[in-house]
């Protein structure tokens, strides 16, 4: 065979290759994107029990 007749099967042969590899698709949800901020805040509550606190070892000063 000469070279002349080996490039159109070749060709046709990389093109079928190349049809045939997978390809991958990057797209964006179809719902939004939700984020979930249930934060539960204890940090008042603390501070007036701290608070609370300090007043009660202050009245009584020989507790410790």
């Amino acid at each position: 065979m000469t070279t002349t007749r080996l490039i159109p099967p070749l060709l046709l042969s990389t093109v079928i290759v190349a049809g045939c590899t997978p390809t991958v698709a990057v797209q964006a949800p179809k719902e939004p994107i939700t984020v979930n901020l249930n934060v539960k805040i204890e940090h008042e509550i603390r501070v007036k029990v701290d608070k609370e606190l300090d007043n009660v070892f202050e009245d009584k000063e020989g507790i410790f």
